[in-house]
């Protein structure tokens, strides 16, 4: 357990040498990385995946405000101080990458390299989110429903386990392609149009949907409070209008994901190139790949850190 930012943040750690902090996504915890601890310690750095705020054994806030942007960046900033650094490689998959991309774009001084798994950098559009997904899906997308106070979280927590079971298969590379938005019938929640698989994926076993369930036992809640923070989260960035994440870059998505696919991604990922000076290589698109990117491909995902990570005279400073 690590006090961070007026919070506890229960951390899993491993290695000794530079610093990676690697920032899970929803619904998800420190164990979403568990497959990349041993390739990234053997490689010579010192691994910390966190439970975020909301998430796991760490503190859960009550008030729906304590879960901005800027709340989770100060969360990593503290997060890297309590360890002793004064900088770190950031990783996020999800959630967790827009967490590090904005920790590049408001701490550059902190962050030796930042990569992002499924969620391009948040370049600041020109509406808030929740309203311009209201009124581009009237209301159905799955960002206004989770908007809604109490809703999702009820529903998610009715039987935990099976609702994770049927999210991690049905957004994955192996469940059928249907190429729709991610949309919502109110009246019968996120799971209704879900499948649940009678096997589960050969790369999440029955251990890993048991330590995903035991994560959530405190609930669905803090959690679903990140998606409450949306509109907010843009009008407190305000500043950072048209600003570039400067930091070395990567970002690695799969192609049977659909969070590539939602409205203005595809143009975004095409531009990423010349919107982020130091993006260290073209996005890397994983064939077959849904949405758990570090799970589904765990191989190609620690090569492409790796040779990230460990490329080229900035990626070991002096000292």
């Amino acid at each position: 357990m690590v006090d961070t930012n007026g919070i506890r943040l229960h951390i899993a750690e491993e290695g000794e040498g530079p610093l990676v902090v690697l920032l899970h996504g929803f619904p998800e915890s420190w164990h979403s990385w568990h497959h990349q601890f041993g390739p990234l310690v053997e490689a010579g750095f010192r691994v910390v995946a966190p439970d975020q705020r909301g998430y796991g054994r760490s503190d859960h806030p009550d008030d729906v405000d304590a879960y901005s942007i800027l709340h989770l960046v100060g969360d990593v900033v503290g997060l890297i101080r309590a360890l002793g650094e004064d900088k770190a490689y950031v990783v996020g998959h999800d959630w967790g990458a827009p967490v590090a991309w904005n920790t590049a774009l408001l701490r550059p001084d902190m962050v030796l390299g930042v990569a992002g798994l499924s969620v391009p950098p948040p370049f600041r559009g020109a509406q808030p989110p929740l309203a311009a997904m209201e009124k581009r899906f009237g209301g159905r997308f799955y960002w206004n429903y989770f908007n809604r106070p109490g809703v999702a979280d009820a529903e998610l927590a009715r039987d935990t386990r099976t609702a994770l079971r049927k999210i991690f298969y049905s957004i994955s590379g192996d469940a059928p392609d249907t190429g729709e938005q991610p949309l919502v019938a109110p009246e019968q929640g996120w799971l209704a149009t879900m499948t649940d698989p009678d096997v589960l994926p050969e790369w999440f076993t029955e251990e890993d949907l048991d330590a995903l369930t035991e994560s959530f036992s405190k609930g669905f809640t803090g959690a679903l409070n990140w998606y409450r923070n949306l509109d907010r989260n843009w009008e407190l960035t305000a500043p950072w209008h048209d600003a570039v994440v400067t930091p070395p870059a990567l970002y690695i998505y799969g192609d049977r994901d659909p969070v590539p696919a939602f409205p203005g991604a595809p143009e975004l990922i095409a531009r990423l190139p010349d919107l982020m000076p130091n993006l260290r290589r073209a996005p890397l698109e994983l064939a077959g790949c849904g949405h758990w990117t570090q799970q589904e491909r765990p191989a190609e995902v620690n090569a492409a850190l790796i040779e990230f990570l460990t490329a080229g005279s900035w990626a070991r400073p002096a000292g």
